[in-house]
């Protein structure tokens, strides 16, 4: 084990995502913070997704998925959509786009994306997604993964 990993992982650079998928009859929410632009042409970027949870199989039968940018005043919002919930949608303001993907209206701007194709990263899956439509919708700075704390628990994970 690489000393203190934890503490190194927490200095890369990354956003706080809230991503939404749909099936075409079911839609979910979840927070992400493993999201990185992968091509300029086509437009690419990628999401790393436990392919264990329930918005897996939605974003894999659907094969669509918005990627919403947070703002940093929005970590109780990061907070829930980490953490399973029925119905954990109810309460919030959605629009859809081309893809018909839920998109966080709170959210700073969002990408409207089709899943192009799947790679397998160790406990998760990318998703390596096309970016179809996109827009911004507020304005404000950008919340950043290393301002969360262990809010996602991963701390027990690099044990």
């Amino acid at each position: 084990m690489i000393a203190n990993i934890e503490n190194l992982v927490k200095q890369m650079s990354h956003g706080v995502y809230v991503i939404g998928v749909t099936d075409g009859l079911q839609q979910n929410a979840f927070t992400a913070a493993w999201v990185m632009q992968a091509s300029f042409k086509p437009p690419l970027l990628a999401l790393s997704i436990n392919p264990e949870h329930f918005s897996y199989k939605l974003l894999h039968a659907g094969r669509v998925c918005s990627i919403n940018v947070l703002a940093q005043h929005q970590y109780a919002i990061a907070e829930h959509f980490g953490h399973s919930a029925k119905d954990k949608m109810a309460g919030f303001q959605w629009q859809a786009d081309i893809t018909g993907a839920p998109i966080l209206s709170e959210a700073l701007a969002y990408f409207d994306c089709r899943v192009s194709h799947y790679t397998d990263a160790g406990d998760h899956i990318i998703a390596l997604c096309q970016v179809v439509s996109a827009g911004i919708l507020n304005q404000g700075k950008p919340l950043l993964y290393n301002q969360t704390g262990n809010m996602d628990g991963s701390s027990e994970l690099y044990k």
